[in-house]
């Protein structure tokens, strides 16, 4: 048997139990896919990543959920980044090699950020389905839609769903019933991720993210920093005035709050940022 060292940390977290739980395996040279993908099982949570050595970067990084394995993803991205900068001693600047590119990532202070792998202008496209039934599978009436619902990619595609109340947000119901109609992104995953501006705090944004599980059943993710950055590539395609900083308040329905942060440069570079919290340390033998 050979040992693997792990880190649990929380992402997006303000608080010790808040955020978006997440395991870091610090080397997983020697461990094939199938290794990874039970050891993302038996963690359990939303994605488990593995750091190996790139001749492209600091550091490569395979992203496990516990069904498949994803092209990139947002708290995976700064979780990791903070132990690659402690195990590998990079400083605070360092790069990560994922399927979907090569990923800048900064900290600054206790904040870790990272700029979204696309380059021009995000790849956009309509929903199939009607703006009539996108709400009724959400629970929500058509007059609660801001925009119509929109896949957006700037890293990972994902739909969007726009909508004009804070309160329509929290509503918001996703029907495991139904989940047959639901459109399917590019890699077959169903997803929902709902946002609102908040009248309150012009600033500020409240969302939901939605996702369908491996047995059919629906789960909701704390903190998504892929859906976030693609929140960037919407603003793009809406054309709103740039630049735009924006606070992301996510995973108050699921008891986990995370806070996200969101900014567009007038170039169109799209960043994520968040607080990464270690919580623990650990071994496996496999």
């Amino acid at each position: 048997m050979t040992t693997y060292a792990f880190r649990l940390l929380n992402v997006f977290a303000e608080s010790t139990f808040g955020g978006n739980p997440l395991c870091v395996f610090e080397d997983a040279r020697g461990m094939d896919d199938a290794t990874m993908q039970a050891l993302a099982i038996q963690f359990n949570l939303s994605e488990t990543t593995f750091v190996l050595p790139s001749d492209k970067a600091h550091a490569r990084v395979r992203i496990f959920t516990t069904g498949y394995e994803m092209r990139f993803a947002g708290h995976p991205t700064l979780g990791t980044a903070q132990v690659v900068r402690d195990v590998l001693k990079t400083g605070d600047d360092l790069t990560l090699e994922f399927k979907a590119g090569i990923v800048p990532v900064r900290a600054n202070a206790e904040v870790w950020t990272f700029v979204a792998p696309h380059t021009g202008a995000p790849k956009t496209s309509a929903c199939a389905l009607s703006d009539g039934q996108v709400a009724s599978l959400l629970g929500l009436d058509e007059e609660d839609l801001l925009t119509s619902p929109m896949w957006v990619d700037t890293g990972a595609d994902q739909l969007l769903v726009a909508l004009k109340s804070v309160d329509a947000v929290r509503r918001a119901r996703l029907d495991a019933a139904r989940l047959d109609q639901w459109p399917q992104s590019s890699l077959g995953r169903r997803t929902a991720y709902l946002f609102a501006f908040d009248p309150a705090d012009e600033g500020k944004v409240v969302s939901r993210y939605f996702f369908a599980q491996p047995d059919g059943g629906v789960s909701e993710d704390p903190g998504t920093g892929s859906a976030c950055a693609n929140l960037g590539g919407w603003l793009q395609a809406q054309k709103r005035d740039l630049p735009v900083n924006l606070q992301v308040a996510q995973g108050e329905a699921v008891g986990r709050p995370c806070l996200l942060r969101l900014s567009v440069d007038v170039g169109g570079a799209i960043s994520v940022g968040g607080r990464v919290i270690e919580l623990g340390r650990g071994v496996v033998d496999v």
